[in-house]
């Protein structure tokens, strides 16, 4: 077998011609410069309807640049554990929940404490918990995406989870058309646990740090486990 060696002048012209077919990007300056000004000219049409309304838009549009930064998705913190092994999406939705814990926990302690109504819905567990959570995994997954997860890929053109979004519309109008028939069938009937009531306030967040701990760790060790085998 014969091996031909590249000279200097030929790796040059090679990396040359590699750069000159390349597709030269666009400059996309003047799109983003025209987009903020909409955004600042839609900010300040809402104030017209309410003072607060620019801050849940301009809130807003953080929020969705966070989620298209972070690929942040509650279907992919589950899914790709068994696709692919990966659990990073699962370790940043458990420090997400860790921190909102930490929030709502002292303005409920707050609320108790002053003898206050606990602010937060407190929602009764019992089947039906249980089987809308599967069937909306399920849901999740075939449409590739959860409430946010397909908000933010809307916002990025993809036609799957327009498509997803309208069926997402659907089905809530059609859940709170039957709401009525739902509500005193199954969820009335249900007991509503509210962990400081049964366990006290301390005790019932050492429970749930522990367990967010023992899933972050097992997550963790997931991970490790499924890269060694590769």
């Amino acid at each position: 077998m014969i091996v031909k060696y590249l000279t200097r002048r030929e790796v040059r012209d090679v990396e040359r011609a590699k750069r000159s077919t390349r597709k030269k990007k666009a400059n996309q300056l003047p799109i983003a410069l025209l987009l903020l000004v909409v955004i600042v000219a839609v900010g300040f049409y809402l104030s017209n309807f309410s003072p607060s309304n620019p801050s849940f838009w301009f809130f807003g549009i953080l929020l969705g640049l966070t989620l298209r930064a972070s690929r942040f998705c509650f279907t992919a913190s589950m899914r790709d554990p068994v696709l692919t092994g990966g659990t990073n999406l699962t370790k940043a939705v458990i420090v997400a929940i860790a921190l909102a814990t930490v929030g709502f926990a002292a303005i409920q302690y707050k609320a108790s404490v002053t003898g206050q109504p606990i602010p937060g819905n407190i929602s009764p567990v019992g089947v039906h918990i249980a089987i809308g959570a599967f069937m909306f995994g399920i849901g999740m997954v075939i449409a590739g995406g959860c409430a946010s997860g397909t908000l933010m890929r809307v916002g990025e053109g993809f036609s799957m989870q327009w498509l997803s979004l309208v069926f997402f519309i659907v089905g809530s109008v059609w859940g709170a058309r039957d709401f009525n028939y739902w509500k005193p069938t199954f969820i009335d009937g249900s007991v509503k646990i509210f962990l400081p009531d049964v366990l006290g306030w301390f005790p019932a967040l050492v429970v749930q740090f522990g367990l967010l701990m023992g899933l972050f760790i097992l997550a963790d060790w997931f991970s490790n486990r499924k890269s060694l085998e590769k």
